[in-house]
């Protein structure tokens, strides 16, 4: 029970981090583009994106499984 107490305090502590980012510079300039290519930047940022997030989700899963197993 205190691991999700601990887990949830800690998703409610990230949020206005979350909330806080984003790149002015990004914003301007997808603004001033035509819809071909905010879409190219769009796509570039997601391919940038889509390395850390498969990382993380691997790592979720590897310790999601070993952890399932201990407790069967």
């Amino acid at each position: 029970m205190r691991k999700w107490i601990f887990v949830v305090l800690m998703l409610f502590t990230m949020v206005p981090i979350a909330k806080g980012q984003g790149c002015a510079i990004c914003t301007k300039t997808a603004a001033g583009l035509d819809d071909k290519s905010a879409r190219g930047l769009n796509g570039g940022i997601l391919y940038l994106a889509l390395l850390p997030l498969g990382i993380m989700g691997t790592l979720g899963l590897v310790w999601w499984r070993a952890n399932r197993k201990t407790h069967d």
